[in-house]
């Protein structure tokens, strides 16, 4: 009897979650910090566009730059992405932290393609570096954001991570080319014998900040103390 109960009221939960989760929909859309996002892709768009504003004859290597900068600032606003002053009300909500955080996910996506498309547009054809390899260094300055956002939640239940990440992000991409070794070198031109090897070494930078944004999107589970294992008696 108490199995059968316990299966009956498996669909009503889920039922009940799917509607928590679909009433999140608008008031994590208001929390999201668009003013963040816009303001990195429109710094984005200006940096893309520097090469075809200048005039003349832009090299590969402008262009392949031009993109990163882009690339870099759209990261630095989505940085602010889980800033969300209200995080500790939303906690109460059967709603899972990672469905949380994949709806205002969910939410950027679209734009961030359409803003990408427009960015690599903007760059002069002959100067334009391979677009899916010039994607997979945007892809993962993005999950890079998201992994310090995500780490800093879980962490230390930051409700306003996005600055702090900013600035480190913005710290790391400078100092990167300056520190990485030759042998794994990341910021490579169009032509550039380690090109392909570079992509390679973004491929797995990438699925390392995908693998960490999926481990700290993840509630952290309290660990019993030796208090609550205690009996009445104090035993």
């Amino acid at each position: 009897m108490t199995g059968t109960r316990a299966a009956g009221n498996t669909p009503v939960r889920e039922a009940a979650r799917r509607g928590a989760f679909l009433q999140l929909v608008r008031p994590v859309a208001r929390t999201v910090p668009w003013w963040a996002l816009a303001a990195g892709g429109g710094l984005g768009l200006l940096a893309a566009a520097l090469p075809r504003l200048s005039g003349g004859e832009v090299a590969p290597w402008a262009g392949v730059n031009a993109l990163r900068a882009a690339a870099l600032c759209f990261a630095l606003g989505a940085a602010f992405l889980l800033d969300d002053p209200a995080r500790q009300t939303t906690a109460a909500v059967p709603v899972r932290r990672v469905l949380r955080h994949a709806l205002r996910c969910a939410l950027v996506l679209p734009p961030a393609a359409a803003w990408w498309s427009a960015a690599v547009l903007l760059v002069p054809e002959e100067a334009r570096p391979p677009v899916g390899d010039i994607t997979l260094e945007a892809a993962t300055a993005l999950a890079l954001a998201l992994a310090g956002a995500a780490f800093a939640v879980r962490r230390r239940g930051a409700e306003r991570p996005g600055q702090a990440v900013a600035a480190f992000l913005l710290v790391t991409a400078v100092l990167a080319p300056l520190l990485s070794p030759s042998e794994w070198a990341l910021f490579t031109a169009p032509g550039d014998p380690r090109w392909a090897d570079a992509h390679g070494h973004w491929t797995l930078l990438l699925g390392a900040a995908l693998v960490a944004v999926a481990v700290c999107c993840v509630e952290p589970v309290r660990r019993r103390t030796l208090r609550t294992l205690r009996s009445p008696s104090r035993t």
